[in-house]
């Protein structure tokens, strides 16, 4: 068993003894490419459990169900400590923190969550229904207004502005109106994903005097999000102590996560805005890129977009208000959106500490290894998925047969992504009303590329020709 590890330590040796195989995915980064294809040509050359070397650092990659079982369904495997330092600050401005996403130990991480959780309960996700008809009308506007012109735009952007809106309200209580009005919050997150992945993947890159400029627009743009969250915040204290009735939101439970007796600590205050931050980002730039990413597979397959149509017009006909009733019918756009993200999970990856000797696949990895889990690897591996690289919707049909842990785009047991119920409903809501009301086609220089930025979204824009359905009589 020792020498079958051996085999596959030599196999997977980068060229340079140093770096390891960071060379290989700084090359794939300056070239605005997707790593994790690189991390899926290595599972199909190597098997299901290989090395990867990054100076002294050692990840073990699997596309093990049952490893991926054994590991990410069980509380005692904690987040790799590299990854929490540089999820942690990013260029030595405070980021992600302590927050929910990040907490590695169990009794701090476990505090949140059960603080968190009634801000995503399916009574008060139902009572949501109604924003998430609201924002999706302010979409449906802003198209309307395209079509009118017989014009094309991009719509990931639009939709990513509609995702925007949507958690600042829903989370925050805030209205922002960023179909309408100009603001520097996209940009702001945008540039902190595009920091983080370099921050992740590049020990020195910060040390490179032509990096300064752009660092330097990173850690701005995390104080943004930060100084922002901490005037939300002490607009909704202020609300509670004077007695006003306020949302039981995320905003409302994430001050609930300390203690507010009198004076309140430094650490307090930066462990709050941790969880701010992480949902401000979290909620918004995972929901858009799946939007945008269903958009350009349905543009580009005719077909199931005339079946997603057509059960849009048998379930909500031309109501202007989805109901939640509604929303358990819609099984065929379900499907599709399953799909979506089992070709697209826009968070395509996450990693576990080994505390003891494990072995995977009949290979022993000893205790202190980091491993890495794929969702976007093993769901595009014909062992777990009959023609992967096809789009078939079908695949997540009530009878079909389902997948066992090689799909998991909101990762899997205790660490599960909290805002799962509230992604899909949202998604739901947005893509039945462009379905109800429009045709799109893409322009004919489309790029069906795909560009990781820690999250994954399309390399290029979706730009689309926007037109007005023709009801039928």
């Amino acid at each position: 068993m020792e020498q079958k590890w051996i085999e596959k330590v030599l196999k997977g040796q980068a060229k340079r003894f140093l770096f390891g195989h960071s060379a290989a995915l700084l090359r794939i980064l300056a070239k605005e490419g997707n790593t994790y294809d690189l991390f899926l040509e290595w599972a199909e050359r190597y098997g299901s459990v290989y090395r990867i070397n990054m100076l002294h650092y050692v990840r073990v990659f699997t596309t093990s169900p049952e490893a991926t079982k054994e590991v990410l369904m069980s509380s005692k495997y904690h987040k790799d400590i590299l990854l929490h330092t540089r999820l942690f600050n990013l260029f030595g401005e405070r980021f992600l923190g302590n927050g929910l996403l990040t907490a590695r130990d169990h009794e701090q991480w476990y505090k949140q969550r059960r603080v968190l959780d009634p801000a995503f309960s399916s009574l008060y996700l139902r009572s949501l229904i109604g924003t998430f008809n609201e924002a999706a009308e302010m979409l449906t506007t802003k198209l309307s207004e395209i079509a009118d012109r017989k014009a094309q735009d991009d719509v990931r952007q639009l939709i990513s502005r509609v995702t925007l809106d949507v958690i600042v309200k829903v989370a925050f209580g805030v209205d922002l109106e960023l179909l309408e009005n100009a603001s520097t919050f996209p940009k702001a997150i945008d540039t902190c994903l595009r920091g983080l992945l370099y921050n992740l993947r590049s020990t020195f890159f910060q040390l490179y005097p032509k990096n300064w400029a752009f660092v330097k627009e990173v850690r701005e743009a995390c104080k943004l999000l930060r100084s922002t969250g901490a005037q939300w915040i002490h607009n909704r204290k202020v609300a509670i102590e004077s007695g006003r009735d306020v949302p039981k939101d995320i905003l409302t439970q994430i001050i609930k996560t300390v203690r507010i007796e009198g004076s309140m600590t430094k650490e307090d205050e930066e462990f709050m805005l941790d969880n701010f931050v992480t949902f401000f980002i979290a909620g918004q730039e995972t929901t858009a890129n799946q939007l945008a990413f269903c958009i350009m597979e349905l543009a580009r397959h005719p077909d199931i977009l005339d079946k997603a149509k057509k059960e849009v017009d048998d379930v909500i006909g031309m109501k202007r208000d989805i109901s939640y009733d509604d929303l358990g019918k819609l099984v065929y756009l379900s499907q599709v959106l399953k799909e979506t993200l089992r070709l697209y999970p826009t968070a395509p990856a996450t990693v576990r500490h080994l505390p003891n000797d494990i072995v995977i696949d009949g290979i022993h990895v000893p205790a202190g290894a980091i491993a890495l889990f794929s969702s976007y690897v093993s769901s595009r591996m014909a062992k777990f998925f009959k023609d992967p690289l096809e789009f078939n919707p079908d695949r997540f049909h009530p009878d079909a047969p389902k997948p066992f842990y090689c799909y998991y785009p909101f990762s899997l047991g205790p660490r599960a992504c909290l805002g799962k119920s509230f992604a899909e409903m949202e998604a739901k809501v947005v893509m039945a009303k462009i379905l109800q009301r429009f045709d799109f086609t893409l322009m004919p220089n489309q790029s069906f590329d795909i560009l990781d930025v820690g999250t994954l979204k399309p390399k290029s824009r979706v730009v689309c020709s926007i037109r007005h359905r023709k009801q039928s009589a």
